[in-house]
């Protein structure tokens, strides 16, 4: 434990929040309210082959996690961390049960980036029932393309269904964006409670119907072992041949090489992807090739009003740990019942509470 008479809060950043010339990669992540508190110091850490490593990480009391990896060899049993702060909501680059064990909080910024993933979701899903993609090309072939107008029609959304594997903050908010499109909703997920679904005017269905019925199916799940290729060859031969299957969570939570099976044989009428199991693709991914497919860089939601809010969201989290309190977007709360934990918060309370 760090003594009580250490005069700063330690903050590191992952390095990759800079660019080779040390200016910022993200201008809008404002981390003034950190540097204009006195009390605390902060300092960019080199992450070693791609992973966070526990040398570096003894003297910190916090951690600004972006793109790199943290694992239980980035953890000094006997350090002083106590907090993980991810750039973002996904954490399968987080050892959370070593966390844990640790008495280190993981926390992550659903505030920072429900809106934005939401839209990502919805323009997605309007590119491909408006066959956006392939409109853009006829119109670039001049009068050859316009002459092949009719034979792109796009499908109007009225009484459609939109379906989502998950739900929580992102599935809430697509399904609260999409309501003036008069779709119907249903979505699969142990973890909503029916009076919740209610209120998002939500059925909730079984894992299969959600394949069968959806019209336009959302994946909204976080990477888990259980979430791993949760989308699979048999669940793929459950959607309609006019259905759309839109990814913006994680690229392994769909097995892309059933997906891109699927999609070449016409199964399904086209997918949306943000996110693909191999980051980047190699060039000679046969999905690259598709048609029926619209595809973007894991970053579509990226716009500068999202990155200050998942920014501020971080911020937020590290001023709480620092007074002692627990964060909003805990991942780990199985931590607050760990005496190392207990003993960083008690400790950060009489140096720098409200009290202090």
């Amino acid at each position: 434990m760090p003594a009580i008479n250490e005069d700063k809060f330690r903050i590191a950043l992952s390095a990759d929040f800079l660019r080779s010339d040390g200016s910022p990669s993200y201008p809008m992540f404002d981390l003034s309210p950190l540097h204009q508190d006195e009390r605390i110091k902060l300092e960019f850490i080199p992450p070693v082959n791609g992973e966070m490593i526990a040398e570096s990480m003894r003297e910190f009391d916090a951690l600004i996690l972006l793109s790199a990896k943290f694992s239980r060899q980035s953890i000094d049993p006997g350090g002083r961390l106590s907090l993980v702060a991810r750039f973002g909501v996904g954490y399968d680059a987080v050892d959370v049960d070593a966390c844990t064990e640790n008495g280190i909080g993981l926390a992550i910024t659903p505030e920072g980036v429900r809106r934005p993933v939401a839209v990502s979701i919805i323009t997605l899903m309007l590119a491909l029932t408006g066959k956006l993609m392939v409109k853009d090309q006829l119109t670039r072939q001049g009068a050859a393309g316009f002459a092949k107008r009719s034979e792109h029609m796009g499908v109007g959304l009225v009484g459609k269904t939109l379906g989502s594997l998950g739900v929580g903050n992102i599935g809430a908010e697509l399904f609260r964006l999409a309501t003036p499109f008069d779709l119907k909703f249903i979505a699969h997920d142990p973890f909503l409670t029916e009076t919740k679904a209610q209120k998002l005017n939500v059925e909730l269905v079984s894992l299969e119907e959600l394949f069968m019925r959806s019209d336009i199916l959302s994946i909204n799940c976080p990477l888990t072992e259980y979430t791993r290729h949760v989308v699979n060859a048999e669940r793929l031969s459950l959607m309609k041949p006019t259905a759309y299957l839109i990814n913006t969570a994680r690229g392994p939570v769909v097995d892309q090489t059933a997906l891109t099976k699927a999609l070449q044989a016409q199964q399904i009428a086209g997918a949306g992807l943000d996110v693909l199991e191999v980051e980047p693709p190699p060039l000679d991914d046969p999905i690259l090739q598709l048609d029926n497919v619209v595809l973007t860089p894991h970053a579509l939601c990226w716009t500068d009003q999202c990155f200050a809010g998942i920014g501020a969201s971080d911020v937020q989290a590290i001023l709480a740990v620092m007074q002692g309190q627990v964060p909003l977007g805990l991942v780990n709360r199985e931590v607050i019942e760990n005496l190392s934990w207990q003993k960083k918060l008690a400790n950060y309370r009489l140096r720098f509470g409200v009290n202090a």
